[in-house]
């Protein structure tokens, strides 16, 4: 343990002072007092790593008895990574901000200069699913990036080839998004087209740490480390709040469910006939702006990873309960923080798992 204790702080060393030279991958100097925190607190590890996206869903988690706080804060590059305790488990709390971008961003300096044996993302999401309701919370087993597309010149169709495609850049294999479908205003039986045409989603390209660099690997939809997710299969019966206060109730208790699916992109869906074409094509649940990024970048540094996220909304409207995320947004962070909770008590304390 002494042996690999050692080198363990020599590979850190050598990392910082590399990245501390360079100046690759933060925008601030690496002091020599930051070098020697980070040491001290890799040794105390390795820790669960909390992602969350905004400030209104990390502060419950702030304010829950459920967490206990350090008094150790440590700033890297914009980013404040926050640590302490949640029952007898260390763990780093990290807010990533808005976006699939920023979450990417976040994920990857927590991975790379922490001692993380895993990685729980949760908060706040529309929904897409219109078996599930607000305040529910759902658990999906695979997580997908939708905004990466190739956007098809008009004229061409379903039989035309993408542009290097032939390269294995793109593909036809996922499907597409034709924008005439959904052209209004038109009378029964008539012909018509928009120029905006096809868009054909594609996955996104990896490079795994245990890959070839420079040689990409391809991923759509990716899945939660499966230990994680039978944990979570536990918490099916967890009872959560149905109220904001005495006069802004929801008229069916929020569930924990777990679903197939979850999708991110960098816009907020609040449109019905989006939200519904994605989920007959794709069946998924929430859609939110940062959870396939966490997944990505999890998948490629082989850390195991799970995101839990509570619906705040019917995306797009159309439901008879008031769907105005503005309203439930407090009610859906506050249940997301329950679950999280509930869901690390459940973990072994200090168990490295491999990622699966």
């Amino acid at each position: 343990m002494a042996a690999a204790s050692i080198i363990l702080n020599m590979f850190f060393m050598a990392l910082f002072m590399t990245l501390n030279a360079q100046h690759a991958f933060v925008s601030c100097a690496l002091t020599s007092e930051l070098q020697s925190k980070l040491i001290k607190v890799n040794q105390a590890g390795p820790y669960l790593g909390l992602i969350i996206p905004n400030s209104f869903e990390l502060d419950p988690l702030l304010q829950n008895p459920g967490y206990t706080a350090s008094d150790i804060i440590i700033d890297i590059s914009g980013r404040r990574f926050r640590f302490g305790a949640m029952g007898d488990k260390p763990v780093i709390l990290v807010m990533t901000g808005l976006s699939v971008i920023n979450a990417a961003i976040t994920t990857q300096l927590l991975l790379s200069f922490f001692n993380v044996e895993g990685v729980v993302h949760y908060g706040i999401a529309g929904n897409a699913n219109p078996s599930l309701n607000i305040g529910d919370v759902a658990i999906p087993k695979h997580w997908a990036h939708l905004a990466l597309w190739s956007w098809q010149r008009y004229g061409q169709g379903p039989d035309d080839k993408l542009p290097l495609e032939d390269n294995g850049d793109y593909t036809r294999e996922v499907g597409y998004l034709k924008f005439a479908d959904y052209t209004s205003n038109i009378s029964i039986g008539s012909s018509f087209d928009n120029q905006l045409n096809n868009i054909w989603y594609q996955p996104e390209e990896i490079f795994p740490i245990d890959g070839t660099p420079e040689k990409r690997q391809h991923a759509l939809w990716v899945p939660v480390d499966s230990k994680y997710y039978k944990i979570a299969q536990k918490l099916k019966n967890l009872e959560l709040e149905k109220c904001i206060n005495s006069t802004t109730c929801l008229k069916t208790s929020p569930k924990v469910k777990l679903v197939d699916r979850g999708t991110s992109a960098s816009f907020y869906l609040d449109n019905a006939a989006y939200r519904t074409f994605i989920y007959n094509k794709f069946h998924v649940s929430p859609v939110d702006m940062e959870s396939a990024s966490v997944a990505l970048i999890s998948l490629q540094q082989r850390v195991p990873f799970i995101a839990i996220r509570a619906l705040s909304d019917l995306a797009g409207g159309g439901s008879e309960q008031s769907n105005e995320a503005d309203t439930f947004a407090s009610l859906a962070a506050t249940n997301s923080v329950a679950v999280v909770i509930e869901f690390v008590k459940l973990l072994p304390p200090h168990s490295k798992w491999s990622a699966s």
